[in-house]
């Protein structure tokens, strides 16, 4: 959050991105980085801007009728109010004249994680003189990145998840052995109960897709469509969980309720190897302190799908960000695929890695594991004990 004690950091950043400042706007919750950012409570319902510029103190563009939310905002810091059309241009006209902005715009919609600014907010920022770049970078280094305490806390949650979800397989599977029948919405609720008992936060519900089901990426089990565990399929856990106040772990494992097909430990293998491979191509980069854009590890995992005969069925990104604020943060992807990312990956930033297969009606597999680039270059990937090979139960 932008305060006394972050604003150095930020402006580091700034001066790295070669702008004159980040000039962050919302209304009504349509920029979540903006909002992130600032951290406002309360009724925010008219526009907001803040400048902050690479050297000296921030100014906040606040409308009269709204000066609760800023409670927070330092008495040193600079803060302009407004209540006409004219006065709100006025005031971001004399902050951003001249000046080259960074704002969350991203040229063509290339990265829309990056891309919540109206086209008619930009067209008014440059009527105002001002050149607007993206604020992609700046993102990247101040917004997206994590530090050391919370790289800790991650990976405490990163155990524990990957334990409540070899859990959940073994009991499944100690349910099926005695002839019982079980649900998919069932094990689903083991793994939400395990990390009540944990206590650990999570922000949706976890996947649990058996057979075919698994071939839709964000299936969601149902206790209204309830779906029998079968024999001989395979079973798909997506779970993730966070300590409070700390980041997320995200992993997604798999089990086969019975001895595995041929045709199961295919694709299985082809995606395991594509996961390793990633993993190992971001090892070599970091290695050779050369700069890093997620597309090139999304790159090394899709061409080992490819090479097995599947490539058509790995549908999404390699890997989506992960920051201190959201699962799916707003820092770089690993993506080569979806989105034209551009973004390199930087010291502090943490991501997945899960390259997926998915034949409709027939199968659908994916290994996820994350991977944190720390302060002094070195790459971790969690959970510390990734998945190897099929679990059977």
């Amino acid at each position: 959050m932008l305060n006394p004690g972050s604003l150095p950091a930020l402006q580091r950043a700034i001066a790295d991105a070669g702008v004159d400042g980040w000039l962050l706007f919302d209304f009504r919750g349509t920029n979540p980085v903006s909002c992130g950012a600032l951290g406002l409570r309360g009724m925010v319902s008219r526009r907001i801007f803040a400048w902050v510029p690479r050297s000296g103190l921030p100014t906040a563009v606040t409308h009269n009728i709204e000066q609760g939310p800023w409670r927070d905002w330092p008495a040193d810091w600079k803060k302009v109010r407004y209540s006409t059309w004219q006065q709100l241009e006025a005031e971001v006209g004399a902050l951003v004249k001249g000046k080259r902005v960074a704002m969350e715009y991203s040229p063509g919609g290339a990265v829309p994680y990056v891309d919540y600014i109206p086209g008619g907010m930009l067209e008014m920022v440059r009527a105002a003189g001002a050149t607007v770049v993206c604020s992609g970078e700046i993102v990247t280094r101040f917004y997206a990145t994590w530090t050391t305490p919370q790289m800790a806390a991650h990976v405490r949650a990163a155990d524990l998840v990957g334990a409540v979800a070899r859990e959940a397989f073994t009991a499944a599977g100690a349910r099926l052995a005695t002839g019982e029948q079980v649900m998919e919405h069932e094990v689903q609720a083991f793994v939400m109960d395990r990390f009540a008992e944990l206590r650990l936060e999570f922000d949706h519900d976890p996947i649990v897709a058996a057979g075919a089901n698994a071939a839709d990426p964000h299936y969601a089990p149902s206790e209204k469509r309830p779906r029998a565990l079968q024999k001989g399929e395979l079973l798909l856990i997506d779970l993730w969980a966070k300590e409070p106040e700390g980041i997320y772990a995200d992993q997604t494992w798999m089990a086969a309720l019975g001895a595995p097909s041929a045709r199961a430990l295919e694709v299985w293998t082809a995606v395991r190897d594509a996961r390793d491979a990633a993993i190992a191509r971001l090892l070599e980069l970091v290695a050779g302190g050369k700069p890093i854009r997620g597309g090139e590890i999304d790159d090394a995992a899709r061409g080992v799908i490819t090479k097995r005969g599947f490539g058509e069925y790995f549908t999404h990104r390699t890997g989506h960000s992960i920051d201190a604020r959201q699962l799916h943060g707003a820092g770089p992807n690993i993506d080569n695929f979806e989105t034209r990312e551009e973004r390199l990956l930087v010291p502090g930033v943490g991501f997945s890695i899960e390259p997926g297969i998915y034949i409709a009606g027939e199968i659908g597999v994916r290994s996820e594991v994350n991977a944190f680039l720390d302060l002094e270059g070195k790459v971790t990937i969690t959970p510390r004990e990734i998945q190897r090979e099929l679990m059977v139960v």
